[in-house]
């Protein structure tokens, strides 16, 4: 443990910011021991020097590509484990997974969608006076509050800058299918096709990759912006729906 500790305390300096403070305590994931998996994070830490890691409030240090746009982008969904695997689904506003993604279940109105009660720019959607906000406040933002840190959802110029400034292509990553993303820097990142659920049942599932943003659509406040890739442009969709998460951070 003391060589594990005393390998930590050298490479501080060398680690990207986010890890070396970390790297001054050791535990790089945060499980309470010093172990092999810290030496294999300090190893990742810095041999990567094009990317960062940013560690949320899991256990785990997720990974931010720099594509070369305004912001990096995660590796992997929100509640994935791996680049292919689709992770949780969320609605729109809410930070946890559920099994029903109705009106009836969802968070911001009380049953139909007449009666928003945040992130609503029309009195016709609501007896009471409209909030008038359009982006998602970090404490409903899914990314913030599953990962913490620095992560947050990419809003709607941030996902039409990864439309429009990348390369995609359809591919298959282990059995799943989804859009290989290529940057102005060269580096790429996996996104699955996740599908979307409502009510109780996925739809579109290995076929169709479809992630929030956390813009709501200002002229249609029951819905908001969606990157969909059977059109492979930002469509409006139902906010009560369930759809994956990727975080960017800066």
């Amino acid at each position: 443990m003391n060589t594990i500790k005393h390998m930590l305390l050298l490479a501080a300096p060398l680690l990207p910011m986010s890890m070396s403070a970390q790297a001054i305590n050791g535990d790089l994931n945060h499980n309470g021991d010093l172990d092999v998996e810290d030496i294999t994070l300090l190893i990742n830490g810095y041999l990567t020097g094009e990317k960062e890691y940013f560690n949320g409030d899991s256990d785990k240090v997720h990974e931010a590509v720099d594509l070369g746009l305004s912001v990096k982008w995660a590796t992997m969904n929100i509640g994935a484990n791996a680049p292919e695997e689709y992770g949780d689904h969320f609605a729109w506003g809410e930070t946890t997974a559920k099994t029903d993604y109705s009106l009836g279940t969802y968070k911001w109105t009380q049953g139909d969608s007449r009666t928003l009660t945040k992130y609503n720019t029309s009195s016709n959607y609501s007896d009471t006076t409209p909030d008038n906000k359009t982006q998602l406040e970090l404490a409903d933002d899914a990314a913030q509050a599953n990962w913490g840190g620095a992560w947050r959802m990419p809003t709607y110029e941030e996902m039409t800058e990864l439309r429009e400034k990348c390369k995609w292509t359809w591919t298959t990553v282990n059995g799943v299918n989804g859009m290989n993303v290529t940057g102005p820097s060269g580096n790429s990142i996996f996104m699955p096709a996740a599908g979307y659920r409502s009510d109780t049942r996925l739809f579109d599932a290995n076929s169709c990759c479809n992630y929030w943003s956390s813009s709501l659509n200002e002229s249609k406040p029951t819905r908001a912006w969606s990157f969909y890739s059977n059109y492979g442009s930002l469509e409006d969709f139902h906010r009560e729906q369930g759809r994956s998460v990727r975080a960017v951070c800066p």
